[in-house]
């Protein structure tokens, strides 16, 4: 590790009370394993700091930026940071040491009056700064007999929900783990199916990265990994990457572990690209052995974009033809 042992271990994080939130569960982790002091690092991204729409300023990789130079200038020893926000090109000079045990991957309502999706009203108002959101719930209004505005927002919790609270939007979406890490998953008055609604690849599963010359530290790290969350995000960020949509296109992606019984051995990944009115949806799965290697899961990912992009999944990304 690149500090004295008796020197605290300096973790990178954003400053939002969500990223604190999930930093602090990291560090306490990483004391437990290493027996050091483990400080968090508050470092302010361009994405925390603009008030454009994500869509409009990169997407989510906004976020990363910061917290990947401190690691390079030395001034942190490793960094967490949500595996959603990360662009899917991993640079040469750092490594994702650990994927800890995935939250619950799927997207939360909140709704005024305890609504459901299935009961708010013919054009309801719903707030999400996510094309792939977007998509998918415009669908499943459509599904239901009835249509829904969606309206861009940006903002902590507070100020998405607080929308709501104040009566300028009848919902919002938001993921279901980050309600959850920061103990407020009872405010969620409908959580969407995967069946209707596919995450962001990676949602719900933190990424922690360090320097790939660390060599101590990514032994140290390796402990908090879980491979089942490595398989199923490294499944979901191959399928992103072979459509090569970047995080503000409307692309969703899940892997589930299929049992039989107590035996994991089969994983299945399904993908949806969408136009934004939610009038056209591409969405297709397929199944097959839990990869046991980074490259096995990669291939489970191109093998379904592959299959997207026949089925006219391209055309319908809107950012770019292919």
């Amino acid at each position: 590790m690149n500090t004295r042992p008796d020197q605290p271990l300096r973790l990178g994080t954003r400053r939002s009370k969500l990223a604190m939130s999930q930093s602090g569960h990291v560090a306490d982790a990483v004391r437990a394993i290493t027996g050091r002091a483990v400080e968090l690092v508050e470092i302010t991204t361009y994405g925390d700091v603009s008030r454009e729409h994500l869509a409009q300023i990169g997407g989510t990789g906004v976020f990363v930026t910061a917290l990947r130079d401190a690691l390079l200038r030395g001034e942190v020893d490793f960094a967490v940071h949500s595996l959603k926000d990360l662009p899917t090109a991993q640079p040469d000079d750092l490594v994702i040491a650990a994927m800890p045990r995935r939250e619950d991957a799927r997207d939360a309502l909140v709704a005024r009056d305890g609504l459901t999706f299935e009961q708010l009203p013919d054009g309801a108002r719903i707030g999400t700064g996510s094309p792939r959101r977007t998509a998918q719930l415009n669908h499943l209004a459509l599904s239901l007999g009835k249509r829904i505005e969606t309206v861009p927002i940006r903002g902590n919790v507070d100020t998405r929900i607080g929308f709501v609270r104040d009566g300028e939007l009848d919902a919002v979406v938001l993921a279901a783990a980050g309600l959850n890490r920061i103990g407020r998953g009872d405010e969620a008055t409908d959580l969407l199916s995967v069946d209707n609604v596919l995450p962001a690849p990676g949602q719900g599963a933190l990424a922690v990265e360090c320097l790939a010359s660390d060599t101590d530290l990514i032994a140290a790290l390796g402990e908090l990994d879980d491979p089942h969350t490595r398989a199923a995000v490294t499944a979901e960020r191959s399928l992103l990457a072979a459509l090569e949509a970047g995080c503000s296109a409307p692309v969703g992606a899940f892997a589930d572990l299929l049992a039989d019984g107590q035996v994991v051995n089969e994983m299945r990944l399904r993908g949806v690209v969408g136009t934004l009115d939610g009038s056209t949806l591409v969405q297709l799965s397929t199944t097959g052995p839990v990869p046991q290697s980074y490259d096995e899961a990669m291939a489970l990912g191109r093998e379904l974009a592959d299959e997207m992009l026949a089925k006219g999944a391209a055309g319908l990304m809107g950012e770019r033809s292919l």
